[in-house]
């Protein structure tokens, strides 16, 4: 193997290690302080890595946020692909469960990224729009359940978009609430989900006999 090649070889896997010690440093930083507190030193002394060296994998804060969120929309991809318990028939109440359990233990499991993700929206317009386009393939893909609602002759309080971004919004605003209650008074996370689910499932097909 000529040096060049094995020297160029060499210097990848330094540089995606360096990556994924950025990354994995800001998740702990981000649940420690924040992400509003948490300064680029912050991440970068947690990594063990020269102040430097972040600017050669990220422009900035905001787009270490938006390569994190990448990489657990594609694990959540993999989940989804993996679990035969997925089913897009939203006629079925089981169905809809499944959707929002998966999100709300997704959520839970990554809570340090999501609460991010939300600060950052909520200080900065900009990242909020871009935010929302970073997830409308899995809102477009949501929305497309909801299709069996309506060829079972149900009639839609609004248009599948919006529904599923409504659905999405509701997950995760009750999540982030449910996060701050104190554990001895809260629901449990199954009673919550149930909770969720039956708000979405009774609002798409009407109340259960």
């Amino acid at each position: 193997m000529p040096a060049n090649t094995a020297s160029g070889g060499v210097r990848k896997l330094r540089a995606a290690q360096t990556e994924r010690a950025l990354k994995e440093a800001a998740v702990r930083v981000f649940a420690r302080v924040g992400y509003l507190n948490t300064k680029i030193t912050d991440i970068t002394a947690e990594a063990g890595r020269s102040a430097g060296s972040f600017y050669s994998h990220f422009a900035d804060k905001e787009r270490l946020l938006e390569a994190l969120l990448h990489d657990l929309m594609d694990e959540g991809d993999r989940e989804v692909i993996a679990d035969p318990a997925h089913s897009p028939d939203f006629t079925d109440r089981a169905a809809v469960r499944w959707h929002v359990a998966q999100s709300w233990h997704f959520t839970t499991d990554h809570a340090a990224v999501m609460t991010a993700l939300r600060q950052a929206a909520l200080v900065d317009d900009r990242f909020a729009r871009r935010l929302w386009d970073l997830m409308s393939p899995l809102a477009a893909d949501l929305a497309s359940h909801f299709a069996y609602v309506s060829a079972a002759g149900h009639t839609l309080p609004g248009p599948p978009q919006d529904l599923a971004r409504a659905m999405m919004a509701l997950v995760s605003e009750y999540h982030a609430t449910w996060l701050t209650e104190p554990e001895h008074t809260r629901l449990s996370a199954d009673a919550a989900i149930d909770l969720v689910t039956d708000l979405i499932f009774t609002g798409i097909t009407g109340p259960r006999p």
